[in-house]
């Protein structure tokens, strides 16, 4: 059975589409599967029309958080609660084209792979800040961590033994696309077009952008940390170079460099000194996030087809009348 988990966050526009694609494509390809919807804190009629779906269909399961706890969160309360074989994340807007689902669920029904990892060959109608942004984003985290994250997204079909491992990890800041590569086992790519949304807006600004890449950054690598150690070795060549300099025009006779230099030196180091501050304190807030141990998220409510009694159990009650 195919899991797909679907995070919602304010698409009352394309709910119904999205469900009725997606079912017609799998139903099409003779494939079991559940479809997950989760609502991610959501202020428009999403809830409303995730229940209507859930109680019409008893395949359709919907999950709805008591507030905004982020698409990271969503993801990861779908995998906890997928009972598939494999399980897909796919986006509600339906960027993610649906019909590449069903190629990556071929390459795993018929291969020994464990991840089928879609990687964007083209990003659609994208903001040219933004792509660079997104691509400079890929290259710092990859290079920090050693992974190939290089056009990755969280377009990704994993097996239940990935699905497992990634449920077993404990962390409560979590970021989906480089777990999942990190948890390893036998990966496959395929590329697919980014294709243009047909209803609703984007919900990332630049603004939650860059916070998305510092709280990833820093939740998955201790890269920034190195920076305060660079900061320091660069500041004490500085400083053995005017040491030099000063002492040897000292010798000479020479008037050493006056007030100015000194000014400088001193906004020069208190720059460094408060920025890797910030670096240290910005890592002490994570580790304060995780070792409150608060859950990822919080359940308000579940929608899901009332189960009707199966003939046996009609029998059994009928004989203890």
């Amino acid at each position: 059975m195919l899991s797909v988990i679907i995070p919602s966050y304010n698409e009352e526009d394309n709910i119904l589409k999205t469900a009725c694609v997606i079912s017609k494509l799998l139903d099409s390809e003779n494939i079991d599967y559940e479809l997950i919807f989760i609502n991610d804190g959501s202020t428009d009629n999403s809830w409303e029309l995730i229940s209507a779906l859930a109680q019409s269909d008893e395949r359709i399961t919907g999950i709805s958080f008591s507030r905004n706890f982020g698409k990271e969160s969503a993801i990861f309360a779908g995998l906890e609660a997928a009972k598939g074989d494999c399980c897909v994340l796919m986006d509600c807007d339906r960027q993610f084209p649906p019909e590449v689902m069903i190629e990556m669920y071929n390459i795993w029904l018929n291969n020994d792979v464990d991840v089928v990892e879609g990687r964007k060959r083209s990003r659609g109608k994208e903001n040219g800040l933004y792509r660079a942004f997104s691509k400079l984003f890929y290259r710092l985290i990859g290079s920090s961590s050693g992974l190939d994250m290089q056009d990755a997204s969280d377009f990704k079909l994993l097996d239940r033994s990935a699905v497992d491992a990634l449920n077993a990890m404990p962390e409560r800041l979590t970021f989906f696309r480089a777990m999942s590569s990190w948890v390893g086992f036998k990966t496959e790519a395929v590329y697919f077009d980014v294709a243009d949304r047909e209803a609703g807006k984007s919900k990332w600004s630049l603004t939650g952008l860059i916070k998305f890449a510092i709280n990833n950054i820093t939740s998955f690598t201790s890269a920034p940390m190195q920076l305060v150690t660079v900061f320091g070795i660069i500041t004490f060549i500085i400083s053995v170079i005017l040491g030099i300099h000063t002492l040897v025009m000292k010798i000479l006779g020479s008037s050493a460099v006056g007030f100015p230099t000194v000014i400088i030196l001193q906004l020069l180091t208190s720059s460094i000194i408060m920025f890797s501050l910030g670096i240290i304190g910005y890592y002490l807030s994570k580790i304060y996030e995780e070792i409150k141990q608060r859950p990822r998220y919080i359940i308000r409510d579940i929608a899901k087809k009332d189960t009707q009694k199966t003939t046996s159990e009609k029998d059994m009650t009928n004989d203890e009348e």
